[in-house]
């Protein structure tokens, strides 16, 4: 199995409060550390999603196997633009 890196800045001012939805949402059903500046969500298969919120930033990180990556990327866009239904998030993926 290949691991893949991906990231991604998302220009806003509310990555804390996203970040920790995030991690609350799925700290049920994965393994999540978090605090108001950074999140680890740990997933089956070697994914993971790390957090960073900045001032006017949530940086996000992700690993998974190359052929989960388009949908690990899918589903967090996903579960963060519900979050932030208030505004237009960008999701520009990059290599990491």
């Amino acid at each position: 199995m290949t691991l893949t890196t991906t990231r991604c800045d998302v220009a806003t001012t509310h990555g804390s409060r996203y970040l920790q939805q995030l991690a609350k949402h799925w700290a049920h059903k994965f393994e999540v550390s978090y605090d108001a500046q950074q999140a680890r969500i740990g997933m089956p298969d070697d994914r993971v999603i790390e957090l960073t919120a900045g001032a006017d930033m949530l940086a996000i990180r992700l690993t998974a196997p190359t052929d989960a990556m388009a949908h690990l990327q899918k589903v967090t866009d996903s579960h963060i633009a519900r979050f932030a239904f208030r505004e237009e998030l960008i999701f520009d993926w990059q290599a990491a």
